[in-house]
């Protein structure tokens, strides 16, 4: 299955952690959504996007990317890393999908150092993570992935 996973990453490039993990476990390519522009996303198989989650939602260089690049009918998946908790912030990328009449194959998440806003003031949260456990998730997560494909194109 030949990936591409657009992401925003800064910070403490939790989320980056976490990509470079599952990139080991497959034919994924890294396309970070600040740099790259004019991007074919119809020629992988699936595509994925990943953020930090920032008040709630992906970070909005990552939506713009989606809303301008996301071709119709392309399975998708979502990743994303916070300090104090996903909640629903995927909501707008699968609606997004849902309107592009894409398949959501999964979304994965899991806690990232966070020193943003108030949680400077005490040494930030989520200290050491993502951890070796985590990546080991994401791994997985992504094998996951490939399965859920694999079935959905055999069907």
């Amino acid at each position: 299955m030949k990936t591409a996973i657009c992401y925003y990453s800064r910070h403490h490039g939790n989320t980056k952690k976490i990509l470079e993990a599952m990139a080991q476990a497959g034919d994924v390519e890294l396309i970070d959504v600040t740099t790259r522009q004019a991007v074919r996303l119809e020629h992988y198989d699936c595509v994925g996007f990943a953020s930090g989650v920032y008040f709630g939602k992906f970070h909005d260089s990552v939506l713009s990317f989606a809303r301008q690049y996301l071709p119709a009918g392309k399975p998708v998946f979502f990743i994303c890393t916070y300090g104090g908790g996903m909640g629903s912030s995927a909501r707008e990328l699968e609606t997004l999908a849902a309107e592009r009449r894409c398949s959501v194959l999964g979304s994965f998440g899991c806690k990232g150092y966070d020193t943003f806003g108030p949680f400077k003031l005490v040494g930030g949260i989520a200290k050491g993570r993502p951890n070796e456990a985590d990546l080991e998730q994401a791994c997985g997560f992504y094998q996951k992935l490939q399965g859920a494909y694999d079935r959905e194109v055999h069907l």
